[in-house]
C-alpha cells in the first residue's frame, strides 16, 4: 500500500503532465509571430509512414511572418506542401523547388478572438484533468491503511494545495497565451 508521500507525488506528477499537455496545446496556436511550433502536428505521408513535418525537414523563421521549411530530401517535398494544405491549420505553403515558403497573414481581431476561445478551452481541459487527478489522489489518501482521520483530513489538505499549485499554473499559462495572441 502506498504512503501519503508517495501518492502526492504521484499527483505532482500527473498533474504536472496535464500541464504539459496543455503547453503543447497552446503552441500549435498560431500568435502574430511566425513559430515553427504551430506546424508541430502536421503529420506528413513519407514513403508509406506518417511522421511529423520536423522529422523530415528543418522549419525556420527568417522574419516574423514566414516560415521556411527544408526537407532533408526533395522526394518529401510534395507530402509536406499536401501535408500543411490539408491541415486545419488555414496555411498556404508555396513551393519554391526545394523549398516551402509559407507567408502568415496578420491575424484579424475576429482570428484573435478565436485563437482566444480555443486556449480557454484547451485551459479548461487542463483544469478538469486536474481535478479528476485530484479526486483519484482523495481516493487513494482515503484507502491508506494505518493511518487516523487527522493524518487524511491532512492528507487530503495537502492534496487540495497540490491541487490549486497546478491550477493557479494553468492560468498563468493561459493568461500569458492571451497576451500574446492579443498583444
Amino acid at each position: 500500500m502506498a504512503d501519503m508521500k508517495s501518492i502526492q507525488a504521484d499527483a505532482r506528477e500527473r498533474m504536472g503532465k496535464a500541464i504539459e499537455a496543455l503547453e503543447n496545446n497552446l503552441s500549435v496556436l498560431r500568435t502574430g509571430r511566425a513559430n515553427p511550433g504551430i506546424l508541430k502536428k502536421v503529420l506528413v505521408d513519407y514513403y508509406g509512414s506518417t511522421m511529423p513535418i520536423d522529422q523530415v525537414a528543418s522549419i525556420t523563421t527568417p522574419d516574423a511572418r514566414t516560415l521556411v521549411i527544408t526537407p532533408w530530401d526533395r522526394g518529401a517535398l510534395a507530402p509536406i506542401e499536401r501535408a500543411i494544405r490539408d491541415s486545419d491549420l488555414g496555411l498556404n505553403p508555396n513551393n519554391k523547388g526545394d523549398t516551402i515558403f509559407i507567408s502568415l497573414p496578420m491575424l484579424t481581431e475576429e482570428r484573435r478572438k478565436d485563437l482566444v476561445k480555443n486556449a480557454k478551452n484547451y485551459s479548461e481541459d487542463a483544469r478538469v484533468a486536474i481535478r479528476n487527478i485530484r479526486k483519484q489522489t482523495l481516493d487513494e489518501v482515503k484507502k491508506v491503511e494505518g493511518i487516523g482521520d487527522d493524518e487524511i483530513k491532512r492528507g487530503e489538505a495537502d492534496v487540495q494545495k497540490i491541487t490549486d499549485e497546478y491550477v493557479a499554473r494553468v492560468d498563468s499559462t493561459f493568461q500569458k497565451k492571451e497576451q500574446e495572441i492579443l498583444g
